[in-house]
């Protein structure tokens, strides 16, 4: 994934995947492992932000950008 990140292969899909693998890896965290996550029940919190910067990222910042060039 860090192959695709950096060559912009399917950025699209790419960014899709992350938001996916990070919402439901943090799901499984916050299920499973609770006590051992550094900020507890926030760290969802940081996650969906983390989530929300990846979707900002691709899908606003980029089209703007690409609208910018042409």
């Amino acid at each position: 994934m860090a192959i695709w990140i950096s060559i912009r292969y399917k950025s699209k899909l790419n960014a899709i995947t992350q938001m996916v693998i990070v919402f439901t890896m943090n799901i499984l965290e916050f299920i499973l492992a609770q006590d051992l996550l550094l900020f507890g029940k926030f760290n969802f919190i940081f996650a969906l932000i983390f989530i929300g910067l990846i979707y900002y990222n691709e899908f606003i910042l980029n089209k703007r950008l690409n609208l910018q060039t042409r």
